[in-house]
């Protein structure tokens, strides 16, 4: 159990360093990130649009004209989120501002909580970060956009690989110093 800790440790840190690296590249070229996320969700959704459209194919009487109606409205919104990625960033900024409000309040939550275990400050931190984070990206809509999504996710990625890291670290400490007293 003690040695499977310090892999897990050893493992979550690995991660949290590759988090860190990501929100790096994401603070660096922010509009780049902001338009990929916007493509990205606008494909996605034209995906699900194109399914239920096949679905509907399949189905049969009243059901089959209520999916069609949906799959085509969804493949529109879809198709639309792709050309227009700008708009599609603004709706995605309102929608990181509620995330990041809600994120943070529960992790704050969590570092009040995990008080006074190793780790928990940065907890708080992070919580009280992204409730800030939350706050300026709601109060800049529409103006936020593409820009502040990829600055503002690359400043959330940093500081979930410094809690990644820094839990990371203490799980490999404790499954060491469990492996030496026992």
């Amino acid at each position: 159990m003690t040695e499977q800790a310090v892999k897990q440790g050893g493992r979550m840190t690995l991660v949290g360093v590759v988090i860190i690296v990501f929100g790096l590249i994401a603070m660096a070229m922010p509009a780049f990130v902001g338009t990929s996320v916007a493509l990205l969700i606008g494909i996605l959704v034209l995906l699900a649009g194109i399914s239920r459209l096949v679905w509907a194919f399949r189905a049969r009487g009243g059901e089959r004209v209520f999916l069609l109606l949906v799959g085509a409205l969804t493949a529109l919104c879809g198709a639309l989120m792709i050309a227009n990625p700008l708009f599609t960033g603004g709706v995605i900024a309102i929608l990181l501002a509620i995330y990041f409000i809600v994120d943070g309040i529960l992790e704050i939550m969590g570092g009040i909580r995990l008080r006074p275990e190793r780790g928990w400050g940065w907890l708080l931190f992070a919580g009280i970060v992204s409730v800030a984070l939350g706050v300026m990206i709601w109060r800049q809509v529409p103006l936020s956009g593409l820009v502040a999504i990829g600055v503002l996710v690359g400043i959330k990625l940093l500081l979930v690989g410094f809690l990644m890291t820094t839990v990371g670290s203490a799980v490999r400490t404790l499954g060491r110093s469990m492996s030496e007293n026992g």
